[in-house]
């Protein structure tokens, strides 16, 4: 059987290294869309907010930078843990959520510690479960939960986990803004630590199924809490709690997101979709939690 679930979810945690500096911030920044025009900034390169995301004097951390910070992710770390053996081509990143503990610094060193605390049986397909929680030498910063969906691996017994889907209010947006992605944002985006070739190669694109290279789920995740900070929280990256997703459709380089907001106490619950394409769902279950 390639998923253990037992042998998975009872493993010793394991733990790394991980190093950043102000230049994969920035590079990461501009890899979801910094410095970009958008419908409330009409000439970004130069403006004051904006430039806390691009230059280095002025910086402040995107809580989203938390899951590249170090140049790798929990997926890459997560799949190779005991009792996972699983067909690259069957595993879909099936949602999101980063908890900050405290504010991300822009120069950092800090130890990784991952685990797999649950893997669900959804059938026909397995939900894997990863956990990453960071800490430096002052404490936590942040723990990231991904969820990975693995086609074909399911029927071995386990717990269905839960399936709960987040209800949006019944009524208008209190705010909608789009976000243009470039037709290079996911080349930009991968020198941020994800090499996979579905998102640069066509070939490779052709073989998991589509006509053309699709953009990274995270970096629309980061795209989107991007826009939830300077539209909601008054561009303040330290008011963000939690951020927490599903990654319900594919997103094409060169279309463009359209971002409905809904405010509440405490939140700011999101709708992205992909407006080129009839509204064509892309994150659904989406929640920034802050202060």
């Amino acid at each position: 059987m390639p998923i253990d679930a037992a042998k998975a979810t009872s493993a010793e945690p394991r733990t790394t290294g991980l190093a950043w500096d102000h230049k994969d911030v920035q590079l990461y920044h501009l890899g979801i869309g910094a410095g970009a025009a958008t419908p409330e900034k009409a000439h970004p390169a130069t403006d004051p907010d904006e430039l806390r995301y691009t230059l280095e004097s002025a910086l402040h951390v995107l809580p989203s930078f938390a899951t590249v910070a170090g140049g790798g992710m929990a997926l890459a770390g997560g799949l190779s843990a005991p009792g996972i053996d699983v067909d690259l081509a069957a595993v879909l990143h099936g949602g999101q959520t980063v908890t900050v503990h405290r504010a991300l610094p822009v120069n950092g060193r800090a130890t990784q510690t991952s685990s797999v605390p649950a893997v669900y049986d959804k059938g026909k397909a397995a939900v894997i479960v990863l956990r990453s929680e960071v800490a430096d030498d002052d404490g936590p910063l942040w723990t990231c939960d991904t969820q990975i969906f693995v086609r074909g691996e399911g029927g071995f017994g386990g717990e269905r986990g839960p399936s709960a889907r987040l209800e949006l209010p019944d009524r208008a947006p209190d705010l909608s803004t789009e976000r243009r992605i470039r037709a290079d944002q996911a080349l930009l985006y991968r020198l941020s630590g994800d090499w996979n070739p579905l998102h640069a190669d066509p070939g490779f694109a052709k073989l998991a199924g589509f006509d053309r290279p699709i953009l990274h789920g995270l970096c629309t995740y980061g795209v989107t809490l991007k826009a939830v900070v300077d539209t909601v929280l008054d561009g303040d990256v330290t008011r963000v709690r939690s951020y927490t997703t599903r990654f319900a459709g594919v997103v094409f380089p060169g279309e463009t997101l359209r971002m409905r907001l809904w405010r509440e106490p405490g939140r700011v619950l999101v709708s992205v979709t992909a407006a080129d394409r009839e509204d064509a769902p892309v994150l659904a279950d989406t929640v920034v939690e802050h202060s």
